[in-house]
């Protein structure tokens, strides 16, 4: 049985900027206000059946949104980008070796990812909530990350 979040009506949402490095146009920092929608298909189980509470799936997931939310994402496994920290409250960083950046720590999310894709953070985000749940009787989750409406990717993840 497969349990739907959708992430435009049960507000699973981030506005955060980045850049795909190296990216004729989408290589400079720019903006999204991302839509996350999650499935995950499963056993029924437990005292009430369920393949997974709605409400334990949903907390998990806003609190990724929100860690994600009106920052700036950083890849910093990027071969492309030359991370530096000047002292505890500024993040400074280099692209390709010619475009330099200084922000707030406080503005930035360092990412443990190659670039900031839809679908690199879909890969992201899905590991996030595993994580994050009993995956016991779950044959499956898959996380969309859209950015707006109507565009986005998908990563379908098989746990048992």
């Amino acid at each position: 049985m497969k349990v739907n979040l959708d992430g435009i009506h049960t507000n699973l949402r981030f506005s955060a900027a980045h850049m795909v490095i190296g990216h004729e146009s989408c290589g400079k920092i720019h903006g999204h206000s991302y839509i996350v929608d999650v499935e995950v298909e499963g056993e029924r189980s437990g005292k009430f059946g369920f393949v997974i509470d709605f409400k334990v799936l949903k907390s998990i997931t806003r609190k990724i949104c929100k860690t994600l939310d009106h920052r700036v994402l950083i890849p910093v496994e990027s071969p492309d980008l030359e991370i530096t920290y000047e002292d505890d409250e500024t993040v400074e960083f280099k692209v390709l070796d010619k475009l330099e950046y200084k922000l707030p720590k406080c503005d930035v999310v360092l990412l443990p990812i190659v670039s900031t894709t839809a679908e690199s953070l879909s890969v992201y985000i899905t590991d996030l909530i595993v994580e994050n749940i009993d995956t016991t009787t779950l044959d499956y989750i898959e996380v969309q990350v859209n950015e707006g409406i109507g565009q986005g990717a998908s990563y379908h993840k098989p746990l048992n």
